[in-house]
């Protein structure tokens, strides 16, 4: 095809490299011992204008398991700042990642390949720079989930193992992971220049920022409140997103928030099993600060931080002004994307209140929420009633009873048909969903060195509305020993 490339002939235009050397280290990645690949994702690889047939497992290995350079890429360590579980912390930073460069695709768009695992840098405090196989394939496989349920999200091009082995939950194998995506510049950017007090700084980025990825912020009468209203709007809509899938971030630091809106380095996270609104995904956060329910209001405050570091460049009360919009923004994103998988397109009196009892249910009942969805889709108008849907109704069935009466007659108002109302949940009510029990599952194969789940999950998972050959099994409920996965931020 015209216009494809190898992994030789990338099309880079390494912008972020020249800015301020005091903003990154410069380092090559620390190569992996006996390098080899484990997958390989062809859709992102057309990001890139990568041609599939002519890229090589040894190639993709040998350059990202850190033994050759890519041609083209100049490695560096971004330094950044950030509060972690609500204490600023000054000495964060790329400790374990490198940003290999920006390639430059044939439609103009900028993409940044960041490689996990690479070694230490300088900010890598007393760490060994190094990611385990274990978090590699996690991040890996969800990345794709994402994708296929349309929640913004990093990329990842490519997944390569080795035979180096490192402490972590006992001796771990190694690996490292290519994540491609527009923007690794995250709230902490900002926050390092800030709190470090180089404002002429800050504004420098600012305008790169506003640049490279909020041009038509530019003409604005204010550019920057400008720019920071996009970044709400977009953050806005991911979280609506989060809430309406039951997905749990874990580590909701500012250090890990991108500026794109974008769900960005992922650690602990889970989708709810069942719907507990309290839940929380990673095993450190002992406070429960970062429990599901309270994923809107922490993004809130992340965004507060945000605004703090902007103040060299916007006044407060216009920044203030801003942020006491986000909680409505949410909600009302949330509520749309909520009655989306009911198949409710039109605007009604009294849908709000439809979702909200729903969802009081799922909590009251502990609702598996992606089968209820999805059994849902499945029904005619004739069918809505409660018993059609015994096994996730089996308490409070004068509630539901109620419920499904109210939606039904809700749904008559509907303009589209029957068919075409199905057509439009299937498309939002996926039949899969990256549990954790699938992750571990593939991670306990692969660390046997067997490969084959980690690629047989990634169509599963890139098109979970459609129903896969062989996947029955991962349609039904979690096993019951799934409740015991723990899951920490040792990576």
């Amino acid at each position: 095809m015209v216009g494809m490339r190898t992994l030789d002939t990338l099309n880079f235009d390494n912008t972020y490299a020249g800015l301020p050397s005091h903003w990154f280290q410069r380092t090559q990645p620390k190569a992996l011992k006996n390098a080899h690949l484990i997958s390989f994702n062809p859709r992102v690889a057309a990001h890139l204008d990568l041609d599939p047939c002519q890229t090589h497992p040894q190639d993709l290995a040998s350059y990202f398991g850190g033994q050759m350079a890519l041609p083209g890429a100049e490695p560096l360590a971004m330094k950044y700042t950030g509060h972690q579980f609500g204490h600023y912390n000054p000495d964060l930073g790329d400790g374990r990642g490198l940003l290999l460069g920006e390639v430059v695709n044939s439609k103009g768009q900028r993409w940044d390949l960041h490689l996990k695992g690479a070694g230490q840098t300088a900010y890598s405090r007393f760490g060994d720079g190094r990611a385990v196989l274990r978090s590699s394939i996690r991040e890996y496989l969800v990345s794709e989930a994402m994708y296929g349920l349309g929640i913004p999200s990093t990329d990842a091009l490519c997944l390569v193992g080795s035979e180096e082995y490192t402490p972590r939950l006992g001796m771990e194998p190694c690996a490292m992971l290519l994540r491609v995506t527009p923007c690794h510049i995250r709230f902490g950017h900002f926050e390092w220049l800030y709190y470090s007090r180089r404002h002429d700084e800050l504004k420098q980025l600012a305008d790169y920022c506003l640049a490279r990825f909020y041009p038509d912020c530019s003409s604005a009468d204010q550019p920057y409140l400008a720019m920071f209203d996009q970044v709400m709007e977009r953050t806005a809509r991911l979280v609506a997103h989060w809430q309406t899938y039951g997905f749990v971030h874990g580590v909701l630091n500012t250090d890990n928030m991108s500026i794109l809106g974008e769900t960005f380095d992922y650690g602990p996270y889970t989708f709810l099993d069942s719907y507990e609104p309290d839940h929380v995904a990673n095993k450190n956060d002992d406070g429960g600060r970062y429990a599901f329910f309270r994923q809107p209001a922490i993004v809130h405050w992340n965004l507060a931080c945000l605004a703090q570091a902007l103040l060299p460049l916007i006044s407060r009360e216009a920044l203030e002004a801003k942020l006491e919009s986000f909680p409505a923004k949410v909600a009302q994103y949330q509520l749309s994307r909520q009655k989306a998988r009911l198949g409710l397109q039109t605007e009604q009196a009294g849908d709000a209140e439809l979702v909200s009892q729903l969802w009081q249910l799922f909590e009251q009942q502990k609702t598996d929420i992606t089968l209820f969805f999805s059994a849902l889709t499945e029904l005619t108008t004739d069918e809505l009633r409660a018993d059609a849907l015994q096994a996730f109704t089996q308490s409070n069935t004068a509630d539901w009873a109620q419920w499904f009466q109210t939606y039904q007659q809700r749904v008559t108002q509907e303009h589209a048909s029957g068919p075409i109302r199905h057509q439009q949940m299937r498309s939002v009510n996926p039949y899969y969903l990256l549990r954790n029990y699938m992750a571990e599952e593939a991670i306990r194969e692969a660390t046997q060195g067997d490969y084959r789940l980690v690629n047989q999950l990634l169509p599963i998972l890139r098109h979970p509305c459609e129903q896969h050959a062989a996947a029955e099994r991962f349609m039904a409920s979690p096993p019951d020993w799934a409740a015991a996965i723990c899951l920490t931020c040792s990576s």
